[in-house]
């Protein structure tokens, strides 16, 4: 069976795979926040006095968001699936069936977070949509199929 035709993935996976991938994701961002610290107090001589909080500061917060998307880009190309995606058995594709572009990437990981800011709305859409797609679907020309159980 060809994976452009298997169906696309209920929005309940993807919401269950999108929490696993937090998880992974918060132990990326707790090394990286470590590693700003780091930089901070080693290389730039920064102190915090008793009670106060450090901060990243924009250039530290600019590189957790870009290594947040950099992470899903990274295995939306590799293997079309997340640490969360292949949990539930779910991969990403393009609409020929084939491995997503880099661009499509980057257009999926810019919409995504939108819709999920926004009231859930790019994610409701696929409860509307006539393919069963989310908004990041369909602007980034992807989909995300439920793969079939393994044989044992």
């Amino acid at each position: 069976m060809y994976l452009s035709e298997l169906p696309n993935a209920p929005l309940w996976r993807k919401f269950t795979a999108l929490i696993y991938d937090w998880l992974v994701l918060a132990a990326v961002c707790m090394g990286y926040g470590a590693l700003v610290l780091f930089i901070q107090v080693n290389a730039f001589g920064k102190t915090f006095g008793e009670g106060e909080k450090g901060d990243f500061g924009t250039l530290g917060f600019l590189g957790l968001v870009l290594l947040i998307f950099a992470f899903y880009c990274f295995f939306w190309r590799r293997g079309g699936q997340t640490l969360g995606m292949r949990a539930w058995r779910l991969q990403i594709i393009a609409n020929d069936g084939k491995k997503p572009s880099f661009l499509s990437c980057i257009i999926r990981g810019i919409i995504a977070p939108i819709g999920l800011g926004v009231f859930l709305l790019g994610y409701l859409w696929q409860l509307i949509d006539k393919d069963n797609q989310t908004l990041h679907d369909k602007l980034s020309r992807t989909r995300i199929i439920l793969l079939p159980k393994d044989k044992k």
